[in-house]
């Protein structure tokens, strides 16, 4: 776990409004929102194979799944239901590296897709967290989306943490044998007790990402087991759609 750093931190609207896109649509929609309706902003179906945020939802690893004395943190359940989003791509510009410690992580490529779903799964002490999400997108997008991470880690080498001092490192790679393709990004920090990894990996048009800092080895572990546990559902819901 981190030492005194605060689990789970969203993304801000204006940074990334993938991560936030369902204060505006969907399951985990608030009403107190500003964000616009996706639901007006965006067709019913932008094409037939991609999934909406209720199917993606599905694919999501259960309350079951999780380590005993983990709950899901209803704040930060959400996704698009069964209306799409426009995919947008938003300028090259340096991102804003902090985030990659927060829910949403993916969004820092600067591509949203057309529909999402995500929730996080916390311990007790709230000092140890377990996130995911899958968000679809149209045509090639979420292969870019992938050769996006590492220009990320190109252009986040590393940022000072303003929650507990100290500079975080990141790196990342590319990982084999989860879906079509993957790549993982590992967050440390000598301040923190233990660091932080991500993983994303492709399924077709989809791509699953996921949080981790759960195990004593800067989450790489369970980060791994969770992404191969949602691959694998969104391969067999996939084979089922078909």
């Amino acid at each position: 776990m981190r030492l005194s750093s605060p689990a789970l931190k969203v993304l801000a609207v204006a940074t990334l409004p993938l991560a936030l896109a369902a204060c505006s649509s969907g399951s985990g929609t608030s009403s107190s929102d500003s964000a616009p309706s996706a639901k007006s902003a965006a067709p019913k179906s932008p094409a037939a194979e991609l999934p909406t945020g209720t199917e993606l939802k599905k694919a999501l690893a259960p309350a079951s799944y999780f380590p005993s004395g983990f709950a899901v943190d209803a704040g930060f359940s959400r996704d698009t239901g069964d209306d799409f989003q426009p995919q947008t791509t938003k300028s090259a510009a340096k991102p804003r590296c902090a985030d990659l410690g927060a829910t949403g992580w993916i969004g820092l490529t600067g591509i949203d897709g057309v529909s999402f779903a995500q929730n996080s799964y916390v311990n007790d002490a709230r000092t140890t967290e377990l996130d995911q999400e899958i968000d679809a997108y149209r045509d090639s997008a979420a292969a870019d989306v992938m050769k996006g991470l590492a220009k990320v880690v190109t252009a986040c080498p590393g940022y000072p943490d303003s929650d507990v001092g100290g500079k975080v490192k990141v790196t990342g790679a590319p990982t084999g044998g989860l879906g079509d393709e993957a790549y993982t990004i590992t967050l440390t920090n000598p301040a923190w007790e233990n660091g932080t990894t991500l993983v994303a990996a492709r399924v077709g048009t989809a791509v699953v990402s996921v949080l981790s800092t759960e195990g004593d080895d800067n989450g790489a572990a369970s980060g791994k087991k969770l992404t191969a546990h949602i691959v694998a559902s969104l391969e067999k819901q996939g084979t089922q759609q078909g």
